[in-house]
C-alpha cells in the first residue's frame, strides 16, 4: 500500500462538525446545570441544609450531582417551574385587574366633573355648589342629591 489513505476525520467539514458538536454538547450542559441550580434555590420545600447539600455536590462533583440531582429530584423540576409561572401569571393578572379599577374610578371621576360643569353651565346650580360638589367627586365620593341642589 503505496498510496496515502485519508481517514474521514482529516476532512475539515468533519472536523468542524466534530468542534460545532462539542460546543453545542458543552452550552446544553451549562443550560442543564443552571437551571438545576435555579431549582435547588427556587424549591421552598427543602430545607436549608438540604439545599447546601446538593449545591455542594453540584459544584463539587458537577456531572455526577447534576445527573444524580435529575434523577432523584427531576420528575418535580417541571412541575415547580409550572407552578412558579402560574403565580407570576396571577400577579400580573392581578396587577392588571387593579390597574383597570384604578382608570375606571379615574374616568368615572372625569365623567362626574363634566355633568357638574354641564349643569353649573345651564343654571342648574351656582358656583358654590359646583365647588362643593367637585371636591367631593375628586375626593372619591359621589355627590348625592342633597350634595347638589337642583332648581
Amino acid at each position: 500500500m503505496s498510496a496515502q489513505t485519508y481517514l474521514a476525520y482529516d476532512f475539515p467539514l468533519l472536523s468542524a462538525f466534530w468542534t460545532v458538536f462539542w460546543i453545542f454538547l458543552w452550552i446544553m450542559w451549562f443550560i442543564l446545570l443552571f437551571r438545576i441550580v435555579v431549582d435547588i434555590i427556587r424549591d421552598d420545600s427543602m430545607s436549608g441544609w438540604a439545599k447546601t447539600g446538593w449545591l455542594v455536590f453540584c459544584c463539587v462533583l458537577p456531572f455526577l450531582g447534576v445527573f444524580v440531582y435529575v434523577i432523584a429530584r427531576g420528575k418535580n423540576m417541571g412541575r415547580r417551574e409550572a407552578a412558579q409561572a402560574r403565580a407570576q401569571q396571577e400577579a400580573f393578572e392581578s396587577y392588571v385587574r387593579e390597574t383597570a379599577k384604578g382608570g375606571e374610578n379615574r374616568s368615572g371621576s372625569v365623567d362626574e366633573l363634566a355633568k357638574l360643569s354641564e349643569i353649573r353651565a345651564r343654571g342648574d346650580i351656582t358656583d358654590e355648589e359646583f365647588r362643593r360638589a367637585k371636591e367631593l367627586v375628586l375626593a372619591g365620593g359621589h355627590p348625592s342629591p342633597d350634595d347638589v341642589r337642583m332648581r
